[in-house]
């Protein structure tokens, strides 16, 4: 797990980067930007539970790769949930808190996940952990009113124009943060990689 120092605000951007692309470094981008944020850990997951394992490429490629397109010194890049045999996220998030006291986190997503959170594990109690920044994607922006979490947790909703004050707030706490997007996808890259046609 990176080091974070008491008073910091981190961002946690999670995910299994299968592959990694620029796309994923834009979200990080504009996370750290919008909330000015002091660092960001981009959380490089064993396995997605939602996801098939047999299409994930190993932890090491997915790590190594992700190091190639995170180069903001800030961006900690990190694999630390296989040493802890974890799977779900609400259990990193419990243990990100336990052993950062006095660090404040924000979770980072971006919004494509937003419509699908609600099958994630204990999603509630993930709203409920750290305040959540959802970070526009491309064909996902209307998610943000749609999605069962959204509309789940629709009081806690804050501004963008507050963004940087997010990381410090308490949970529950969300935000939908526009920007550039990018139209790149890992499913698109696997597809392309495999011969076939990425999808539009």
């Amino acid at each position: 797990m990176p080091h974070a120092e008491k008073g910091m605000a981190v961002g946690l951007f999670g995910g299994s980067f299968n592959p990694p692309h620029r796309g994923h470094a834009l979200v990080a981008e504009i996370a750290m930007r919008r909330m000015r944020l002091d660092q960001l850990w981009w959380i490089v997951t064993p396995g997605n539970p939602l996801k098939a394992s047999s299409e994930l490429a190993p932890l090491s490629e997915r790590l190594e790769l992700s190091e190639t397109i995170a180069r903001d010194p800030r961006i900690k890049v990190t694999a630390f949930e296989a040493r802890h045999n974890i799977r779900y996220t609400a259990d990193t998030l419990e243990l990100i808190k336990t052993r950062n006291p006095g660090v404040d986190f924000v979770w980072i997503m971006g919004a494509d996940n937003l419509r699908d959170f609600h099958h994630w594990q204990r999603w509630r109690q993930i709203a409920l952990t750290f305040p959540i920044a959802v970070i526009d994607r491309p064909g996902s922006t209307l998610s943000f009113l749609s999605s069962v979490v959204a509309k789940t947790f629709d009081y806690a909703r804050i501004d963008e124009a507050d963004a940087p004050r997010l990381a410090r707030m308490k949970a529950p706490a969300w935000t939908f943060i526009h920007g550039p997007r990018s139209s790149l996808s890992s499913t698109a890259i696997r597809n392309g990689s495999k011969g076939k046609a990425p999808p539009a």
